[in-house]
């Protein structure tokens, strides 16, 4: 595999990877979970405030019927007195304040009732939020299983042309070491039949056996005198000696007999 062809293998790699990233479907997923998850929130946040709403108007009904009955006395106290005037003045304020507690009956009532569809509302949206939930993280896992599922079958299988790349180059790889491993064979066999000794040497074949010759010679000589000094040769040495004595034994009876028949001949002449 080349550089460029290797670079652009990289480039495209990285590239599938992020385009990989940005269409992950299960992000998506979990972005609209939490997107509903937020509305959801809202809603509840909804239902608060119109429940603190109301809760005030319920107190301020309260407070009014309180003066209801505050007036009611006042009223009835001014009728004892015969305070007629009185007595009608506390009647209207009784009044005004039953209408204001009429119109507040009203209002709350109408916060009830979108409190209520409020809350259905919220319990169907959290319903739908649980289901989508379940969904959610069914079809994660699903993808995710899909997701190795295809890298493991890329991988056994080797698809596309960086796959192809890949190979040739094992190839190239497997051809060189091949060559290789040969090439370290034939060297050690060259090395180990001498070869390279005498195509580095500047000597002729003559000249390398009378140098074999020369050390035959001496490995010879060295043995014998390793066999001289281990007492391997004594006994053949006594008998060169033994066979000089007699040697010498023999010349002298020899020179002693020729000397007899000298004085033998003198003998014979003086007669």
């Amino acid at each position: 595999m080349g550089i460029l062809s290797r670079t652009s293998y990289v480039i495209r790699s990285k590239i599938n990877a992020l385009l990989n990233r940005a269409e992950d479907p299960t992000e998506t997923l979990d972005y609209s979970y939490e997107k509903m998850r937020d509305e959801l929130q809202q809603v509840k946040q909804g239902i608060a405030d119109l429940t603190t709403q109301k809760k005030r108007l319920e107190i301020q009904k309260r407070r009014l019927e309180e003066n209801v009955e505050k007036h009611n006395e006042q009223a009835r106290e001014a009728v004892q007195q015969d305070r007629e005037d009185l007595a009608r003045k506390a009647l209207e304020k009784k009044q005004a304040k039953m209408n204001q507690i009429e119109e507040l009956d009203a209002q709350i009532a109408g916060l009830q009732d979108t409190q209520d569809n409020l809350v259905e509302k919220k319990n169907d949206l959290q319903n739908r939020i649980e289901e989508f939930r379940t969904k959610k993280e069914t079809m994660k896992a699903r993808y995710e299983a899909a997701e190795a599922s295809s890298r493991v079958s890329e991988a056994m299988s080797g698809v596309g042309d960086e796959m192809a790349d890949v190979g040739r180059a094992l190839e190239r790889a497997e051809e060189q070491t091949d060559e290789m491993e040969a090439r370290s064979a034939a060297m050690d066999e060259l090395m180990d039949s001498g070869a390279f000794e005498d195509q580095l040497s500047d000597k002729d074949a003559i000249e390398r056996e009378l140098e074999a010759g020369r050390s035959n010679a001496e490995v010879d000589t060295e043995l014998e005198t390793l066999k001289a000094e281990m007492g391997k040769s004594s006994a053949p040495a006594e008998e060169s000696e033994a066979d000089t004595d007699v040697d010498l034994d023999e010349s002298v009876a020899n020179e002693e007999v020729e000397a007899e028949l000298e004085e033998l001949k003198n003998d014979d002449d003086s007669s």
